[in-house]
């Protein structure tokens, strides 16, 4: 077989590849935790992480002795690898030779795709895992935000969410829409302008940078969230400050996770949209994100589930972990020829081989990845 179908005369074409395609929106693979436990279990295989609760505060009263606490157990979270997947391609030896001195450019166009799909899979299940994983919501369904020049209460109030909930502000995030974004750049001369911006970075390169706090990121994986049917839903019993089940009744039809709901006892706060992380597809109880309620609930009090929307995602990088590895080869030998390519951009690594076979030579890249929210408390929705 001629060198350049084996792995070391294809890895300068592989980079090269890497450094097109990996240039792209991908706003949550660099704003979210990579946990590297990944490396340590087998797909569809549990890690556990600590949950540790609050710690009730109690009087000092002054004794011979200190009074013993009362314990506090320590629960659990899990999340798993839950894809292992490849994006293959195959040259048959008549295919080479009848393209010529075109094949090295078609090849680095097949690698750029295999990266490309497998990346955009990663950040698309980073952004379902943000909208299904939310404590609450501010804005207006279908008005995008930033749209009025020199007001910025869109990315406060959704900061406030997260202040409120007591999420670390040391690192957070927020990764926008396409149209945001767009919006940002077109609307907010107070950014743009650099003797108000102090920096040309916005005006020159586009580059959105922080803004109050957050790094501020663009992702093409968000897309609208279309709205449960729901309706007619009422609570059912009293429901106290701090509850993230609720309980509903007499309503029909599907409350999605990542719909927004709205309680008719709490109305008067624009950040008290409850984010939906489990729901429900008649009478019974659902799941909002953390900390639950802001406001007590009685009996019979309406559930209103709010109009389709499309998202941007604020959140601590904590809040949101993204496992991956290479997919695990047998002990006892694989066939072919195998790297690990780790790129630069996303910090995800990826496992390239080459299969020779009779008359051709099989490609493959590949990734085994899982993603969670692991603290509802720290992810707000910005409403677009």
């Amino acid at each position: 077989m001629a060198n350049e179908n084996t792995l070391t005369g294809l890895l300068p074409t592989i980079y090269v590849a890497a450094d097109i395609v990996l240039r792209e929106q991908l706003g949550f693979v660099g704003a979210v935790y990579m946990d590297p436990s990944g490396e340590m279990v087998a797909k569809d295989q549990n890690v556990t992480y600590p949950i540790v609760p609050t710690i009730a505060a109690t009087d000092v009263v002054p004794a011979a002795v200190p009074t013993e606490p009362a314990g506090a157990a320590l629960t659990t979270g899990t999340m798993t690898i839950s894809k292992v997947k490849k994006a293959p391609f195959v040259w048959k030896g008549e295919e080479q030779f009848s393209i010529g001195e075109n094949y090295e450019k078609v090849k680095e166009s097949q690698f750029a795709q295999a990266f490309r799909v497998l990346v955009n899979e990663v950040e698309l299940d980073l952004f379902l895992a943000a909208k299904r994983g939310a404590s609450r919501a501010y804005g207006t369904p279908g008005t995008t935000p930033f749209a009025t020049a020199g007001v910025l209460t869109d990315v406060s109030e959704t900061r406030r969410i997260l202040v409120e909930n007591g999420a670390w502000t040391s690192d957070m995030h927020m990764v926008l829409n396409s149209i945001v974004g767009s919006k940002i750049r077109g609307t907010q001369s107070n950014l743009f302008k650099v003797n108000e911006a102090g920096s040309a970075e916005l005006l020159r390169d586009g580059n959105l940078g922080r803004l109050e706090g957050f790094n501020m990121h663009e992702s093409a994986a968000i897309v609208q969230h279309v709205k449960g049917t729901g309706t007619s839903y009422v609570f059912n019993g009293s429901h106290a400050i701090g509850a993230t089940t609720v309980v509903a009744k007499t309503g029909s039809g599907t409350v999605l996770a990542g719909d927004v709901l709205a309680f008719e006892d709490d109305t008067t706060d624009p950040t008290h949209k409850y984010a939906v992380n489990s729901g429900i597809a008649a009478a019974g109880s659902l799941v909002i994100g953390g900390p639950g309620l802001r406001k007590a609930q009685t009996d019979g009090k309406t559930i209103t589930v709010g109009d389709s929307y499309t998202g941007n995602f604020a959140f601590e990088r904590n809040a949101i972990h993204l496992l991956t590895r290479v997919p695990k080869l047998p002990k006892e030998g694989a066939l072919g020829e195998h790297e690990i390519i780790t790129d630069p951009f996303s910090g995800i690594s990826f496992l390239v081989s080459v299969y020779p076979a009779y008359h051709e030579v099989i490609v493959e890249v590949s990734l085994a990845w899982g993603t969670k929210a692991v603290k509802s408390d720290a992810i707000a929705i910005l409403l677009g």
